[in-house]
C-alpha cells in the first residue's frame, strides 16, 4: 500500500525555479557547478569524493557556504545544494564526509551504492534531507525500510553507474507502495524532459550529462569536447571499469586502448584506494543516453536558462493539447508530481 504523499520542503519551493537537480558526477562536480545552479533556481549536488581528502572538502564546503552567500546578497535565496555521499562499505572516508555534511547542514545528503541507514540519523538530525540512489525495486524496498525522504530512481539510460529499468515502469512500480519523493535519473537532457518526469508521477529530475559540456564543470577539455560531438551510438554499458554497471563513450575506451567488444568484468566493486587512484574515471569517460542532445560547451546560466524556456513551452503545448481538456479542464495542472512549477 502506498504511504501519504510527501511534498518538498516549501522553503525549496520558492527558491526553486525548476523541479531539477544537476547530478553529481565524480570529477565533473565542482564548488562553482553547485554555485551556478542554486544562483539559478536548480539544486547542485557533487560527490564528496571529489575532493581527494577530507581536509579538501572541508575547505570547499566552507567556500561553498560563504560564496553563496555572497552571490545571492541581492536578496535572492539559495536553491538548496546536496553533497553526494557513496555508503558502500569499502568507502573509509564515509565517517569524515558525514561529519562534514553535519558540520555545513547541506540541506539534501544523497546516497550512493549501499545502505543509506548510517547516515539517516545524522542528517534528520540537523534538519537535512536523505535521498538514495536504487537501481532496483529491491534497493528501493531496503532504502525506503532505513528512513530516506526520498529516491533517486537510477534508470536506464543514466550516465556513469547506471540502471536497467525504463523511467516510466521504474516510477509507476515505486509508486506501487511509496509515497515519498521520487527523482528521475536516465536520459533527461531538456526541460521536456523534466516535465514527463512530472507526468510520470515523479517528483524531480536527475540531469547529468547536460552539464559536463558546461564551461564551470571540472571535465577535461577533451572530455566536453566528446560530449558535444557524441551521439546514442557512442555509448556503451559495462561493468568492466568499476565493477558496477556503468554507461561510458567508446571514444575515451578506444583512446585508453581498450577494445569494446573485448572488455572483461573489473571484479569486485571497491573504493578503498579511491583517494590514490581515480584513473579509471579521469580517462574513461561516462555519459547517459541523452548525449546526442548535448550540441555545444555553454555556462551552466546559459544551459538553466534553456532548461526553463523549455519546461514552459511543454506546459503551454499541454494547455493547447485537445486531450488535455478531455482529462482535465486546467491542462497545467496534469501529472501527479509536486505541485509549485505549473
Amino acid at each position: 500500500m502506498t504511504s501519504a504523499r510527501r511534498q518538498l520542503p516549501q522553503e525549496w519551493l520558492t527558491t526553486m525555479d525548476l523541479p531539477l537537480i544537476c547530478a553529481p558526477m565524480f570529477l565533473v562536480s565542482n564548488v562553482a557547478m553547485l554555485i551556478a545552479a542554486s544562483a539559478n533556481g536548480i539544486i547542485g549536488a557533487m560527490p564528496s569524493g571529489n575532493a581527494r581528502t577530507a581536509h579538501i572538502l572541508d575547505l570547499w564546503l566552507q567556500e561553498l557556504t560563504t560564496r553563496i552567500e555572497a552571490k545571492l546578497g541581492n536578496g535572492r535565496r539559495a536553491a538548496p545544494w546536496a553533497l553526494n555521499l557513496v555508503v558502500h562499505s569499502s568507502n573509509r572516508r564515509l565517517p569524515d564526509d558525514l561529519a562534514l555534511c553535519a558540520k555545513y547542514r547541506a540541506p539534501l545528503v544523497i546516497t550512493a551504492l549501499g545502505s543509506p541507514r548510517s547516515v539517516v540519523d545524522v542528517v534528520h538530525g540537523y534538519g537535512g534531507i536523505v535521498f538514495a540512489d536504487v537501481s532496483s525495486i529491491a534497493h528501493a524496498h531496503k532504502a525506503v525500510a532505513a528512513g530516506v525522504d526520498g529516491l533517486v530512481l537510477v534508470c536506464s539510460g543514466a550516465g556513469g553507474h547506471t540502471g536497467q529499468i525504463a523511467a516510466p515502469a521504474f516510477v509507476a512500480a515505486v509508486r506501487a507502495f511509496w509515497g515519498g519523493l521520487v527523482v528521475v535519473a536516465g536520459g533527461m537532457t531538456d526541460g521536456r524532459a523534466v516535465r514527463a518526469m512530472q507526468t510520470m508521477g515523479a517528483d524531480l529530475a536527475y540531469m547529468g550529462t547536460r552539464f559536463i559540456a558546461s564551461r564551470e564543470s571540472s571535465a577535461l577539455d577533451a572530455y566536453k569536447r566528446a560530449v558535444v560531438t557524441s551521439s546514442y551510438t557512442d555509448i556503451i554499458c559495462t561493468d568492466a571499469i568499476t565493477g558496477a554497471w556503468a554507461n561510458m563513450l567508446v571514444p575515451s575506451l578506444t583512446a585508453s586502448g581498450l577494445d569494446p567488444d573485448r572488455l572483461r568484468p573489473h571484479g569486485r566493486f571497491d573504493l578503498s584506494n579511491a583517494e590514490n587512484d581515480s584513473k579509471p574515471w579521469r580517462d574513461l569517460w561516462s555519459a547517459g543516453h541523452g548525449v546526442g542532445a548535448v550540441a555545444a560547451i555553454e555556462g551552466m546560466t546559459e544551459i538553466i536558462d534553456r532548461l526553463k524556456r523549455e519546461y514552459a513551452a511543454a506546459i503551454e503545448a499541454e494547455r493547447a493539447d485537445p486531450w488535455a481538456a478531455k482529462y482535465h479542464p486546467n491542462a497545467g495542472c496534469l501529472g501527479s508530481g509536486t505541485a509549485g512549477w505549473i
